[in-house]
């Protein structure tokens, strides 16, 4: 199925969410010379026009980017901040970066970029943005079968983000699959994959699964903006994250209390902060 398009909740929490976890884990990256490889199993579009016809359809960025730019003066966010601003004007807030535009922020001439995209309109939209960005390469393919030929690679350094639109509940099954044998080909790589909570006993059998699949160090943070419910639509979502840099959890720690109060005032202290695997 590619009915799937990314547009129409760009910016809003999961985003947020995910993206700060993202940019932790490249932040941590860099630290070292050495070159890595970041690989992007689900790319989307890349960037999205929070004024499109799309994005403003349900408006979900506004409870979510745009809460986060009211809260500009939490240094937590400063990070976070400078990478949306930074494909913005100078004032206000037209254009939300996807998870590559985001990665793209953080190579540096030695690092090299992998970007699956199978939907023809986001592969071609995602193709345009990284056209003078050569160490980047976009491919109209399958990201899980993608992801698997490039394992090892070259830099045996590296992040992958596997971040499935979950359309059949088969992906949910998936993607320990596919995490398995990743990890049989490059055991020291980061993963991060993000899930949505639209029925909790998809994650809960998802979390069961990596427990019991031999993977070690494995970290989940999850928010939440509304408690669990049979009812349609997404009530939380998570990060799950294999070989966690040292102070993601602590960081982590720091940041879900705050991401509470400021996207879910309602409902503050719905997030997790969790050791599924040890190493």
């Amino acid at each position: 199925m590619l009915s799937y398009r990314h547009a129409y909740h760009a910016g809003n929490y999961a985003d947020v969410l995910k993206h700060i976890v993202l940019i932790e884990i490249l932040a941590h990256l860099v630290k070292k010379d050495k070159p890595f490889d970041y690989i992007d199993t689900h790319a989307g579009a890349g960037l999205y026009h929070l004024g499109s016809e799309q994005s403003n359809k349900v408006g979900e960025y506004r409870d979510g980017i745009a809460r986060i730019f009211e809260q500009s003066d939490e240094p937590l966010f400063e990070s976070y901040i400078n990478a949306v601003r930074s494909v913005n004007p100078e004032t206000g807030m037209t254009y939300y970066p996807g998870s590559p535009k985001i990665a793209s922020q953080f190579l540096r001439p030695q690092d090299r970029g992998w970007l699956f995209e199978l939907h023809p309109t986001d592969f071609a939209t995602l193709s345009q943005h990284f056209t003078h960005q050569r160490q980047v390469k976009v491919a109209q393919q399958d990201g899980f079968q993608g992801l698997i030929g490039l394992l090892p690679p070259v830099s045996r350094r590296g992040l992958v983000v596997i971040d499935p639109s979950y359309e059949l509940k088969e992906d949910y099954s998936n993607v320990v699959r596919v995490l398995l044998k990743a990890v049989k080909r490059f055991a020291t790589g980061i993963y991060a994959l993000w899930y949505p909570v639209v029925l909790r006993e998809r994650i809960d059998a998802l979390e069961r699964e990596l427990r019991e699949s031999g993977i070690r160090d494995v970290q989940l943070f999850e928010l939440g903006i509304a408690v669990d419910s049979s009812e349609r639509g997404m009530t939380s979502s998570g990060m799950i994250v294999i070989n966690p840099p040292w102070q993601l959890k602590s960081t982590m720690d720091k940041m879900l209390p705050v991401l509470g109060r400021v996207l879910a005032p309602e409902t503050p202290n719905l997030w997790r902060n969790e050791t599924l695997v040890e190493e």
